[in-house]
């Protein structure tokens, strides 16, 4: 048999044992805590990775590199939902490299290879091990991304409500930085339910805004136009001076619409005219 397929053979025979042994040593130099979970999860993941790299010494580069970005795909998803941090996965990656070589060197000596099939073999681990991090990286990048765009998307349904206040008044409270996405969410979600809800004043309150650039003013103000079209008097409210410059910096003409210092301010000038009628 093959000096280096022998070394494969045994790695896949002792891989449960021999990777036990490494996480072990291992364990010592991690600052966080691991639960059982996690060991249990990391001598799983583990064991496929050795038996995968022993099965690729009979494999080319580019084929041994096939299977293991699979894994990696994998892998890297299960440590997005387990660290928030990808540094908390990079730091161990020199440390375990090495490990891995001089258990795998020490193997291959005592089954007799020559200087040449055991460089040949920690050349294959070298590289199979930078392509499963980079993988890794990606996948882990990929599904933090996935989980940031859904989290957005339940802020979003949060932050901005539609709440009745009175018998065909409510109030939108926009809060925080208004960006394209939440503006996207109000004319999708939001803007769409307002005519089923028998509401006749509408307060678009400003008051919880931190900043918005031009862009977004004119989409919100385009909402404003929309809901007028719709029969609903549209009123804002708590617009402070930096918004106001904004507001002027995107050619939107005060004017034309109805603005109170306050919520409370337009609930008043509401009720008068109601009264006045």
């Amino acid at each position: 048999m093959d000096g280096i397929l022998k070394v494969g053979h045994y790695l896949v025979e002792h891989a449960e044992k021999i990777v036990q042994e490494m996480m072990d040593l291992a364990l010592v130099h991690v600052n966080y805590q691991v639960t059982d979970k996690m060991l249990e999860q990391s001598l799983k993941n583990n064991v496929e990775f050795l038996e995968l790299l022993a099965n690729s010494f009979n494999e080319t580069n580019d084929t041994a590199a096939e299977e293991l970005i699979k894994w990696s795909k994998k892998n890297g998803e299960q440590q997005a939902a387990v660290f928030t941090q990808f540094s908390k996965i990079i730091q161990p990656y020199a440390k375990n490299r090495l490990m891995y070589l001089e258990y795998i060197t020490n193997i291959s000596i005592q089954l007799g290879l020559s200087t040449e099939e055991v460089a040949k073999i920690n050349n294959r681990i070298c590289y199979l091990m930078d392509i499963s991090l980079t993988e890794t990286m990606i996948a882990y990048e990929t599904y933090r991304d996935e989980l940031m765009i859904e989290r957005q998307k339940e802020i979003n349904k949060l932050s901005a409500p539609i709440v009745p206040i009175q018998k065909g008044i409510a109030i939108l409270p926009l809060v925080g930085d208004i960006n394209y996405e939440r503006v996207q969410h109000l004319l999708d979600y939001v803007i769409p339910t307002i005519p089923d809800m028998e509401i006749d004043h509408l307060i678009i309150d400003f008051s919880g805004i931190l900043m918005i650039d031009t862009e977004i003013a004119q989409h919100i103000f385009a909402i404003h136009n929309v809901l007028e079209l719709l029969g609903i008097h549209v009123m804002f409210t708590g617009i402070r001076p930096n918004l106001s410059m904004v507001i002027v910096r995107a050619g939107i003409d005060f004017t034309s619409f109805h603005t109170f210092g306050s919520v409370k301010y337009a609930i008043d000038s509401i009720e008068k005219n109601l009264i006045g009628r």
